[in-house]
Parts: structure tokens; sequence; C-alpha cells
């Protein structure tokens, strides 16, 4: 695991630094904006905060990405620790529980998203539209980027559901090309949504 890079919202730290600080001391001075202090709290803490996303991730690419984003939140909410509220530890563990959450849901919505370009592929629609709003939303923006007639031949598959043929013969088309727009287009809607191994960019 690689200690977050800062980014252009936390200071660039000067001067000395001890690592034995005690916790107090580190919750102060990451609240105080030091950056020191969040590479030494890092440095304590992500092997916990990494078995935690791994025991319910089950993935390390998923679990290390989740550490990741754990200790990012942490330091863009560190005005809002209060150490009386509970330790740093308690704070993080909760921080991870909610961005477990988060890939959680993530992972779900790719899921859907594959396995509905992967029945327009093989030219067996689902019965049922577009499981939830959000993925509805998703795939209608990237529809919108496509050109035509790709455009069109893959909203009459995803929500008309028509098979192939159907779309051949309501547009005029060729049953070759319609079959090609849909591979190449569901092609692109992979690799732009980060389903099914593709790189999300997230």
């Amino acid at each position: 695991m690689v200690a977050p890079t800062p980014d252009r919202e936390m200071p660039q730290s000067t001067g000395p630094y001890s690592a034995e600080l005690d916790e107090a001391s580190l919750a102060a001075g990451l609240r105080s904006g030091d950056e020191r202090c969040l590479a030494e709290i890092y440095r304590r803490w992500s092997p916990m905060v990494h078995t935690i996303a791994l025991r319910s991730l089950r993935r390390v690419p998923d679990a290390e990405d989740v550490t990741q984003q754990v200790f990012i939140a942490a330091w863009r909410s560190r005005t809002g620790y209060d150490p009386a509220s509970g330790s740093l530890p308690a704070w993080l563990t909760g921080i991870a529980r909610y961005e477990i959450a988060n890939r959680w849901r993530l992972i779900q919505r790719e899921q859907r998203i594959s396995q509905r370009l992967g029945s327009l592929e093989t030219d067996s629609p689902q019965a049922s539209p577009v499981e939830a709003v959000t993925d509805g939303v998703l795939l209608a923006e990237e529809l919108g980027k496509l050109g035509q007639p790709r455009r069109t031949i893959l909203e009459l598959a995803f929500y008309q559901q028509l098979t192939h043929m159907e779309i051949a013969s309501r547009l005029n088309l060729p049953l070759g090309t319609v079959k090609s727009h849909i591979t190449r287009g569901l092609h692109r809607l992979r690799r732009r949504l980060g389903v099914d191994g593709a790189p999300s960019g997230r």
C-alpha cells in the first residue's frame, strides 16, 4: 500500500517530526492540517483499515482503493474530528465502513450494467427494464455520446428490448450491420462505464 498522494487541498509540511507522538498529539496535528501527522496516522492504522476492507470486499484492488479513500476522506474532514467522541482508530473505522458501503454500491451497479450489456450482445434482452434509475441515467448519458445509427440501435435494444433481427427490420439495415454496431457500441460503453474489467477511471 502507498500513502495517499497529497492533493491541492493538502499543504506541504516542513520542519522536524517525531514518529513517537501519542494519539492525542497526532489528532491535534491532523486537525491543524499537519500533513506529517496524516502520514504517521496512515503508517500506524492503514493495515487495520486495509484488513477491514479486504474482509468485506474480498478483492485486494478494491481493498487498496478503499484504504486510500479512507485516508483522503480523513484528511478532508479532519476539522470535523472530535477526539472526545472516539479514538482515531474508531473514527477511521467509521470512515472505512462508509467507503466500503460506497464501493459495494459501485460494484453492484457495475454488475447490473454488465449483465445488461451482456444480454444485448447475446441478443437475449431481459424482460425487465434497467433496474435502477441511476443506472438508466448513466447509460442514457453514455448512449447520447454515440453517433448514429449506433445510438438509435442501442436505444432500441436497451429501452424497447428489440432483438437484433427486429432492429434490422425496424431501421431497414442489414442484420450484420446491426450486430456490428451493437458489438462496437457495447465495447465503448464497457470502457466508458468501467465494467467487465475495463478501467473505470475512478
